[in-house]
């Protein structure tokens, strides 16, 4: 048996389990297959035992790969965005997690528009402060939404962040909590164009922290692929 099948059994098994310690079940989850630096036969295989969403941090890979993987794959940006790279993107990616700024939105409102489609967005939040990460801090967020919740072609669908690495998952929770909190309190205002059904955080070290606080998406590489070499 592949070892990348393994992994994956062995990382549904886990989020089935954390799933349930939040009143729900493994099929509530998304499982994100991180493919950076993967190549196509391994991003194929992943994707015949069951798996329909892949993440790409960078747009040149995404553009790399499109063509080579199978058409029933949702693909998610989940890497910095830079504005010059949307139109590249546009056509062919189902959901951005990592959208930071309003300069950003409108560009891919903008974008979305010349395309005749609607682009499903999430907003990136720094929840750490962590001056390494990028992402909207707390108090920046209700000023954007009000100047957002007008757009055509755009359509907030939830939040994401990425924390800082720990030793031990467990120092993550608190991260985890409060991002679920916001997304409870921005839901809580009723405010069109601005849903908060998904929750995307929780990565290879620390998922089921994550499920367990609410995450409705995870995004594991590692975890599946083992080990990368992160310098290419």
């Amino acid at each position: 048996m592949s070892y990348i099948k393994d992994n994956l059994e062995e990382i549904k098994n886990r989020i089935d389990k954390a799933a349930r310690k939040s009143g729900r079940i493994g099929e509530d989850i998304t499982l994100i297959a991180v493919t950076k630096t993967i190549d196509i036969d391994k991003i194929n295989e992943v994707l015949s035992y069951g798996i329909h969403n892949i993440g790409e941090s960078k747009a040149q890979e995404i553009m790399t790969k499109y063509d080579f993987i199978k058409s029933n794959t949702l693909w998610h940006l989940i890497g910095h965005l830079q504005t010059n790279k949307i139109k590249y993107l546009i056509d062919k990616i189902g959901l951005i997690h990592s959208v930071d700024s309003e300069r950003l939105i409108f560009k891919i409102d903008d974008m979305a528009k010349k395309h005749s489609k609607i682009m499903d967005i999430l907003l990136q939040i720094n929840i750490a402060r962590d001056e390494k990460k990028y992402g909207l801090l707390e108090e920046d967020i209700y000023p954007l939404i009000d100047k957002i919740k007008d757009l055509k072609n755009i359509r907030v669908k939830g939040l994401m962040t990425i924390v800082p690495y720990e030793q031990n998952p467990e120092d993550s929770r608190g991260y985890f909590s409060k991002l679920k909190q916001l997304s409870v309190d921005i839901a809580s205002q009723n405010i069109d164009n601005i849903n908060m059904e998904v929750l995307s955080m929780g990565m290879t070290n620390d998922y089921e922290i994550a499920i367990e606080e609410g995450a409705t998406m995870v995004r594991i590489g590692t975890g599946i692929f083992g080990e990368r070499n992160y310098n290419i």
